[in-house]
């Protein structure tokens, strides 16, 4: 898959607030969840988030930097709670369709944007969620996909339609999880569910684990995608806290 320099360059800016979890290590405190060293995190991202996104972008699009670079903060989890749920998901695709929508990605980075930026985008979220502990934002338990994510599991169905082999009874079984994982979103959430969270995998995904015997992909992805509307883009919970701005408006589409 060819990678456009602002593709490599936006996958080199998720490597390095990697490295600012380790940076910024735990502390040690006696409450279980919500490490409060995740507001330091916070903090220098919030300081530097236009740089970050300056030096991804070519300096023509820099004006719009100051609205964009507010996405990316948001897509990380909030600071206040230490949480981090769909709504912080959202933000992150909120911030990629403004590279879209100015310019900076063009149509042809559309599958890299997915399956290598977003990918990326997981791996940095697991690990803050992981490391500073952050509590599931809003999370519905059992009857939700996940306790964080959404958007992999709608892009990952869709990577499956008409796939010849793997259907959606196949995603529990852990010879596949385990081994395709990198290949596929859905699997790698797969992956992680099982990796974060012990006992039946029917008892604590019973959402997914009812997914998997829909007989298609494609019914998957059309079932997920109204999910995703109703449970999310139209919950006021999520919603009031996203940014209507000059690049995406709240006014209603013409």
């Amino acid at each position: 898959m060819p990678l456009s320099t602002t593709v490599e360059k936006l996958m080199d800016m998720l490597d390095q607030l990697m490295k600012w979890i380790e940076e910024i290590p735990p502390i040690d405190q006696p409450q279980r969840f919500g490490n409060k060293a995740f507001r330091d995190f916070f903090q220098r991202l919030k300081e530097n988030s236009e740089a970050l996104v300056k030096d991804c972008i070519d300096e023509k699009f820099h004006r719009s930097c100051p609205e964009v670079s507010v996405y990316l903060v948001e897509s990380i989890g909030n600071d206040t709670r230490i949480d981090y749920g769909s709504g912080h998901e959202l933000a992150f695709a909120a911030f990629l369709c403004c590279l879209f929508k100015i310019g900076a990605l063009e149509e042809a980075d559309a599958p890299a944007v997915g399956l290598k930026v977003f990918a990326r985008y997981l791996d940095l979220v697991r690990k803050l969620q992981t490391e500073y502990r952050m509590e599931p934002a809003g999370s519905h338990g059992v009857w939700s996909l996940d306790d964080y994510q959404f958007i992999p599991f709608i892009w990952g169905s869709s990577q499956f339609i008409e796939h010849r082999v793997i259907r959606p009874k196949s995603f529990v079984k852990p010879d596949v999880f385990e081994n395709y994982d990198k290949d596929y979103l859905f699997l790698g959430c797969i992956k992680y569910i099982n990796q974060v969270k012990t006992g039946p995998f029917h008892e604590h995904s019973n959402q997914l684990w009812n997914i998997s015997g829909v007989q298609m992909w494609a019914k998957v992805n059309s079932g997920l995608i109204k999910m995703y509307k109703a449970e999310v883009l139209a919950k006021f919970p999520v919603v009031q806290h996203f940014l209507f701005g000059s690049l995406l408006s709240i006014k209603p589409a013409s």
